[in-house]
């Protein structure tokens, strides 16, 4: 890691006189998608390693709960950075600007693949986007209507699909990853058939994104390692994660394809495979200046070392960005540029 820029130095300086109090913390604190997670803490580790400080501190929240913490005001109790698996509602905008938060900077890290995941025991899976709204949806399309999902084997969706029981593990509402699937999954799948787009929009968001209760579709938390074992203990269940657990558990897992194209690096950065989504995090900008060590993590973590194509971040599973969007990326982050 190496010094910060001129134009860093400045920010931090300006923002330093304009700092509502003269506190610190040590150490810095972020928050956030359980997806991002992986990423912040191997930077949180190299940054420790180099720094010969305090490692941050790091917890997996969830995207909703982590914008909820860090979006509860501003000062030594609350974080610094907070990792999503999506971009901020403006709901959440609402609640900082409501807290008296400030000015917020985004950081787009890289991509991720919205990966559905298997055992590696079991008979290898592929699905459309249709089928994964049948699957999982609380209500689906029949004889013109609506109804309480039927589907109880995924051989009841179609006839060459296994005669196993639908089972699938994901993510809860908090979590940005559920927010995704909903979008890239669910609302894709559900707008293939003529019923739904007859809808008012109302009815069509609650058709197309409420996931059935009764059992099938399982809600398992923020801990993305749990699903990862309920799946080598079942080889018919299906979960949903990043892409990056499922590069990590390879071993013992495999990817179901999505309309015939397997979530790999290649597909993901081609944005070949269907499910792919983009990877934040957002920075207080109150905390610059007086949070020990912020600075010199938030420049960490965009450096080429960590978000380039042969960065530590890559081995771990993000997709980088273009070379382009990472010089725009890392001249956002650096010059505390806001979000608005």
């Amino acid at each position: 890691m190496t010094g910060l820029t001129a134009a860093t130095a400045l920010a931090a300086a300006l923002l330093t006189l304009t700092a509502p109090a003269a506190w610190s913390q040590e150490p810095v604190h972020i928050v956030g998608s359980s997806t991002v997670f992986p990423f912040t803490q191997a930077v949180a580790e190299e940054y420790a390693s180099v720094s010969g400080g305090g490692a941050p501190v790091v917890e997996s929240t969830g995207t909703g709960g982590g914008m909820k913490l860090f979006c509860g005001g501003v000062g030594s109790a609350t974080p610094d950075i907070v990792g999503a698996s999506r971009e901020i509602k403006e709901s959440e905008i609402a609640l900082c600007e409501q807290n008296q938060v400030g000015s917020l900077t985004e950081v787009l890290i890289g991509y991720d693949g919205l990966s559905i995941a298997q055992s590696r025991s079991g008979a290898a899976l592929s699905l459309t986007v249709e089928q994964i709204y049948l699957a999982l949806a609380a209500e689906v399309p029949a004889d013109g209507d609506f109804v309480e999902n039927p589907h109880e084997r995924w051989s009841d969706i179609d006839p060459a699909l296994p005669d196993s029981e639908i089972t699938v593990f994901g993510p809860p509402p908090t979590s940005g990853t559920r927010d995704a699937f909903v979008e890239l999954a669910m609302e894709a799948g559900c707008s293939a058939f003529a019923e739904v787009l007859a809808l008012k929009a109302a009815r069509r968001d609650v058709v197309c994104a409420r996931m059935r209760g009764d059992g099938h579709f399982v809600e398992a938390g923020e801990n993305d390692n749990l699903i990862v074992q309920r799946l080598v203990a079942d080889e018919s269940a299906l979960g949903i994660f990043g892409f990056s657990f499922l590069q990590e558990n390879q071993d013992a897992l495999r990817g179901v394809s999505i309309g015939g194209v397997a979530p790999s690096f290649a597909s993901v950065r081609d944005r070949s495979y269907p499910l792919v989504r983009p990877l934040f995090f957002y920075i207080k900008n109150s905390h610059r200046g007086v949070v020990d060590g912020l600075e010199d993590f938030v420049f960490e973590y965009v450096d080429e070392a960590a978000i380039g194509d042969d960065g530590y971040l890559a081995e771990r599973g993000l997709v980088p960005l273009s070379e382009e969007e990472r010089g725009r990326v890392r001249e956002a982050a650096l010059e505390a540029t806001p979000l608005r």
